[in-house]
């Protein structure tokens, strides 16, 4: 085993996660009583860290490779076990604040314990080295499982939330936690790799510590850049929860086979009505008032926009917008991209853009120089 290699990574490695394990269990948040689902997620994820961060110094300061590569390898296991569930926790606690139960963490520390039990019992009980290999085999297909189950989760977790914000705001709430579903893909990603990579020969386990360093700096940034935007996202997730929970408290819709609804053709007449005073250019426009404002239930205009345009609510009013935008580029091209965004209702030009492009497949630019080359070559 190259002996500097290991100790160089790790050298590099421990100090960068000490500081990251502190600064997210330490640091201060906003006076703010929102900010308090942020804390403790940040919290746990300082936790998840610092218990990493643990059995890194063992690595360090006992070389427990050198004495005895499969206890080494049980350690490790066992550490990714209760990490894999302070990771899920931390952000599954960012989407969902009543994540976080008694019973669901008492269960899950028995899971972990019930783990830590079999692989105690492989180790100083199993005098076999074959049958000893297959017990590290599958208590890393265990493991492997386990982090499944918590990845899945997660995701459609997040994917309902951000169903749930489409199809009631207009703008892009989604995308503040878009790294939420990149850092788990990247998560499940080196989680299963540290498994196998945990097995590496000994002279390759350098790698195992050095790919770990770029996952846990874009999670320190991901955490550090979100505090900055999730106040709003944590007001409109609540907002959404309540919304839904009254929703369901409301007389269900019954809509006649083959027969649109009678309240569509009201709708529809408000709506266009509302389409005509270029309501949806105001700017962080929501569904509840949209429906205030149009004088109908919000779950009837959310079956309507789903029924008549088979479309979210956000992309909807992303449509009504590059359309306004687009005729304003061709009826006044002196105005700037940045007036323009602003007078349909967009919160940054940056937003802007982005939605264009993906609408239309051209930055509005250079969309706008083709119109009106194109229209002079008309006129000509």
């Amino acid at each position: 085993m190259d002996q500097s290699l290991y100790s160089y990574s790790l050298c590099a490695a421990i100090p960068l996660m000490l500081f990251f394990g502190f600064h997210m269990l330490l640091a201060r948040t906003p006076d703010k009583k929102i900010y308090s689902n942020f804390l403790l997620s940040r919290r746990l994820m300082g936790i998840a860290m610092l218990v990493l961060t643990a059995n890194y110094c063992v690595h360090f300061f006992c070389t427990p490779r050198v004495k005895d590569v499969n206890a080494t390898i049980m350690m490790n296991l066992v550490t990714y076990f209760i990490s894999y569930w302070l990771f899920s926790s931390a952000l599954m606690t960012l989407l969902d604040n009543r994540y976080i139960t008694r019973r669901r963490f008492l269960r899950h520390v028995g899971i972990w314990i019930a783990f830590a039990a079999v692989s105690s019992i492989v180790l100083l009980f199993v005098h076999d080295e074959k049958v000893e290999y297959w017990g590290l085999l599958l208590l890393a297909a265990w493991l492997v499982s386990y982090g499944l189950f918590l990845s899945v989760r997660l995701l459609r977790t997040y994917y309902r939330a951000i169903k749930m914000l489409d199809n009631t705001h207009s703008d892009d709430i989604g995308a503040y936690i878009k790294w939420l579903s990149i850092f788990t893909f990247w998560a499940l990603g080196f989680g299963v790799s540290c498994g196998l990579l945990t097995f590496l020969p000994n002279n390759y386990v350098f790698i195992w510590i050095i790919s770990a360093i770029p996952f846990y700096v874009y999670l320190y940034c991901c955490y550090h850049n979100y505090a900055l935007s999730y106040e709003k996202v944590e007001t409109a997730i609540q907002e959404d929860m309540q919304m839904t929970e009254s929703t369901n408290e409301e007389s269900p819709i019954e809509i006649e086979a083959g027969d649109a609804p009678i309240y569509h053709n009201d709708i529809s007449r408000r709506i266009k009505e509302w389409i005509g005073r270029n309501g949806y250019c105001k700017p962080g426009l929501t569904l509840k008032e949209l429906s205030l404002e149009l004088c109908t239930n919000r779950t009837y205009l959310s079956e309507y926009i789903h029924t008549v345009y088979n479309i979210s609510f956000r992309e909807w009013i992303a449509d009504l917008r590059i359309e306004h935008a687009k005729q304003l580029m061709k009826d006044e091209p002196q105005l700037k991209l940045l007036e323009i965004s602003e007078a349909c209702g967009f919160l940054s030009i940056s937003h802007f853009t982005r939605t264009f492009n993906d609408k239309e497949g051209s930055l509005p630019s250079r969309w706008r120089k083709t119109v009106l080359i194109s229209d002079g070559k008309s006129m000509k």
